[in-house]
């Protein structure tokens, strides 16, 4: 399987690149600063912003994982998105998207998400509606084969890789300690899952430690 990874010098990007290459796929990891991601292994590292690449920097690909994030100008959420849907219209491969966990549904009828209830933090309140643009431009997009990835509420970087985690549909869910709660190692891994398995097309998902 041939990977393209946008992003890929970031936190999400960098273990979704490591676990990539664990599987014994081909990587091509797209980065801002070269100089910063060591040379492995079935890896090609290439300089380019996302908002330089074009429709030729992408094809061949048979997985494209997009780790784009943003915390200072969180109009570049729904700008990067667009941008990338245009570029990959009518590509084949399966472009798989890094999200947030505070677009998830609590009921069954759809109409509460996590960023809706009293309880969410107001200081995530900002990046969560931004990376829920994300979803909606997705959601509006026929012609590429898109998976939304969702992390848990609680999402750990230093936690340790367990291997123990649950791929969720649409609607929140916590462990069997009532947490949702998840190392970015296990995520890294729940993602090259998906990235493996075609049965995910044109759907969000989410990802839970156990």
């Amino acid at each position: 399987m041939k990977i393209a990874i946008l992003a890929a010098n970031g936190r999400t990007g960098r273990l979704i690149t490591e676990e990539a290459l664990n599987k014994g796929y081909s990587v091509s990891a797209f980065v801002r600063d070269s100089k910063k991601l060591a040379p492995k292994e079935n890896l090609v590292v290439i300089e380019k912003d996302i908002f330089q690449l074009d429709t030729k920097d992408l094809q061949g690909f048979d997985v494209i994982i997009d780790c784009f994030g943003e915390w200072k100008d969180l109009s570049l959420h729904k700008k990067h998105i667009e941008y990338l849907v245009k570029i990959l219209a009518g590509n084949k491969a399966r472009f798989l998207v890094v999200g947030g966990a505070g677009s998830l549904y609590m009921d069954k009828t759809h109409s509460t998400r996590l960023m809706d209830t009293p309880s969410f933090p107001s200081e995530y309140l900002g990046v969560t509606k931004a990376t829920a643009d994300v979803l909606d431009v997705l959601r509006n997009t026929k012609e590429i084969h898109w998976v939304y990835v969702c992390p848990p509420a609680e999402f750990v970087f230093d936690a340790p890789k367990t291997g123990k985690y649950k791929i969720i549909g649409e609607e929140f869910e916590t462990n069997a300690k009532g947490e949702s709660k998840g190392s970015y190692a296990d995520y890294a891994t729940a993602m090259i899952e998906i990235a493996g398995d075609s049965k995910y097309d044109k759907q969000r998902m989410g990802v839970i430690g156990l």
